[in-house]
């Protein structure tokens, strides 16, 4: 999948997510988690710039999502630590600063496996656990259709799903 395509796919693991933050009145976490997941969507491919780490290897496992999000938790926890007790107001219910941070680190992962796990090529999602890899093989990554296809879906089904909730349609 391309840089496109990633885009659409993380705009359509987003768009149920954030449907429900808007409809709960969070606003803007779901903002911040929107943009974030488009922001980083690119991140696994990271490997292609590290020397001996294979492409689709470590780097696209639930593992590095969960290490992302350990960080995005780590570098909120700090900042907690630092400025004093943040919560992010999900309607009615509030989360940790941390707790909602390691959510937008792990999705932006997410979403980029998602998109990858259309293609032949696949990811490992439960690697070192399991050598096996899972794909969908609906098209190859390079898929001009696809890819734009992909994301014209992404904005649409974002764009409907908020705009319900906020109660514009």
């Amino acid at each position: 999948m391309f840089r496109t395509g990633h885009y659409g796919v993380s705009l359509l693991v987003f768009a149920p997510i954030g449907y429900t933050l808007v409809s709960a009145g969070a606003v803007t976490p779901a903002f911040a988690l929107g943009a974030t997941m488009l922001w980083l969507s690119m991140l696994p491919d990271v490997d292609h710039k590290l020397p001996g780490v294979s492409h689709r290897g470590p780097t696209h496992t639930l593992l590095f999502a969960g290490l992302v999000g350990g960080l995005f938790w780590g570098v909120a926890a700090v900042v907690t630590d630092a400025l004093g007790a943040f919560s992010v107001s999900l309607g009615g219910a509030s989360v940790g600063l941390a707790v909602f941070a390691f959510v937008v680190g792990f999705l932006t992962v997410v979403g980029h496996l998602v998109g990858d796990a259309l293609t032949p090529m696949g990811v490992n999602f439960l690697w070192p656990l399991s050598g096996r890899g899972y794909s969908l093989s609906l098209t190859t990554a390079d898929s001009a259709v696809w890819n734009y296809g992909l994301f014209v879906l992404g904005v649409f089904v974002t764009a409907a799903w908020v705009s319900a909730a906020l109660g514009v349609v």
